[in-house]
């Protein structure tokens, strides 16, 4: 955990403060760094983890339908991967029992579909049964109303579960031994060590590799903060 300098420490007689000066250094470090794959000296680098909440994807013209026709579309700060980014706008949305999660934020750019994205847990308060398929694959996607600050809007084909999936450059996915559209097992480990099955691969050139896993797995393996996961094999 420690780096060079700090070893050097451990050989000198340091008081209380020096020590909690270079622990929190280090912990400084440790936060601040970009995750990139890690190498570890194992056959395959560790893959940098993301934990998705809950979210909602948009076209224009939903958006303005929601929001108003004079409303701009703003980004509040960009995401890990590059040129998307969390928006400043927010949704109520509302399951067949009217059960509802407020505040669900968007996400840009806008896209060519609508789409909801929950938990299993967030489907099972809202009372509906989506399927965990990959973003964008809507054909059996479960209904909601999304309610904005201008209208509400009936989505009959909506709401999945996003699959586990891996976002990588196709030279990362070769490095991997893997393609576009192939699966493969992850390990995360700590006290409540997990094995993650069916993980989508998912290629493009424009991104960072990166793994997403949804709050439920995410909790399963009590994954509280931006880590990594240990690539496994192909399924």
């Amino acid at each position: 955990m420690f780096n060079n300098q700090s070893k050097n420490y451990l050989n000198q007689e340091l008081s209380e403060q020096d020590l909690i000066n270079i622990i929190t250094e280090e912990v400084e470090n440790i936060l601040n760094k970009d995750l990139q794959p890690e190498n570890t000296g194992l056959q395959f680098p560790k893959i940098p983890l993301g934990i998705s909440n809950r979210h909602i994807h948009l076209t224009a013209g939903t958006f303005h339908t929601l929001f108003g026709e004079q409303t701009e579309f703003e980004s509040l700060r960009p995401l890990y991967q590059p040129g998307e980014f969390a928006s400043k706008h927010t949704l109520t949305i509302v399951g067949p029992k009217l059960r509802s999660i407020p505040n669900v934020r968007i996400l840009g750019p806008l896209r060519n579909y609508d789409q909801v994205e929950v938990s299993l847990t967030d489907a099972i308060f809202l009372g509906i049964n989506p399927p965990v398929v990959n973003s964008g694959s809507l054909d059996n996607a479960a209904p909601l109303t999304l309610a904005g600050p201008n209208s509400s809007v009936y989505l009959d084909k909506c709401a999945i579960v996003a699959s586990r999936h891996i976002h990588m450059t196709n030279k990362d996915a070769e490095r991997f031994g893997l393609k576009n559209g192939d699966y493969c097992k992850v390990r995360i480990g700590g006290e409540k060590s997990t094995i993650f099955e069916n993980v989508l691969i998912r290629t493009n050139d424009s991104w960072k590799t990166q793994i997403h896993l949804d709050t439920d797995d995410a909790n399963a393996a009590n994954v509280r903060s931006e880590s990594y996961v240990e690539f496994i094999g192909k399924m």
